[in-house]
């Protein structure tokens, strides 16, 4: 009985749209009236009926659904970062450092195949000395520092090679293992390190370590990035 009714429908709407070929009004009316019929079938366990809505101002189309399930909303929670079980090498890096955050976003994206590299942010709340070879704030700081997994601590310039050589990229520090090149590359980066907060824009060390000092953890304030 619907689906006779419903056809009555299409036919009736088929006709205007027949006899307002030749005028203006009832062709515009049709374009706003529209009626699409889908047929119910066993086989497919969800309905969907359309019709339109016109109101002034603006055309929308409802389409009602019935016997269909939703995925339930996941509430979006804070990134955090899972340490892989096998590492190999641990990086200690300044996460209030957005140049050096580049880096370690490359890395961190490489690693998701490899699984070698552990990262800790020193500027974490968190973060312990006594579980990263005692190496304090301050002095994880003051450059680059990575501990392998049998507790030996590399800096500088063999930091680098050692953490790419872990996610396949160690061919771009290959050539620091000579260490005429590997003198001159720590070289460099001694005057990176030692001029980096100014160069990103941050306050002196004394001043960020003050800021600790007082619970401003750069996590928690803009103490640190000031």
């Amino acid at each position: 009985m619907a689906f006779r009714a419903a056809a009555a429908v299409v036919s009736s709407a088929s006709a205007t749209f027949i006899g307002s070929q030749g005028n203006p009004s009832l062709q515009s009316i049709h374009n706003h009236f529209r009626l699409k019929f889908h047929p119910f079938s066993p086989n497919h366990p969800q309905r969907f009926i359309s019709f339109p809505i016109y109101q002034p101002g603006f055309r929308c189309q409802i389409r009602a659904i019935s016997e269909a399930t939703a995925e339930p909303i996941i509430p979006k929670k804070e990134y955090e970062e899972q340490s892989p079980k096998n590492w190999k090498i641990k990086m200690l890096y300044d996460g209030d450092c957005p140049l050096c955050m580049r880096e370690v976003n490359m890395l961190r994206e490489r690693n998701k195949s490899y699984g070698t590299i552990k990262f800790v942010d020193i500027c974490s709340e968190n973060y312990s000395p006594d579980e990263n070879q005692g190496l304090d704030y301050k002095t994880a700081m003051g450059r680059i520092h990575a501990i392998l997994s049998d507790g030996t601590v590399v800096t500088d310039v063999e930091a680098f090679r050692r953490l790419y050589e872990q996610v396949g990229l160690g061919w771009v520090y290959a050539i620091t293992k000579y260490k005429p090149i590997a003198k001159l590359a720590d070289a460099v980066y001694g005057v990176w390190a030692k001029y980096r907060l100014q160069i990103t824009g941050r306050p002196p060390i004394e001043q960020i370590l003050e800021s600790r000092k007082k619970g401003e953890v750069c996590n928690d304030s803009n103490a640190c990035k000031m």
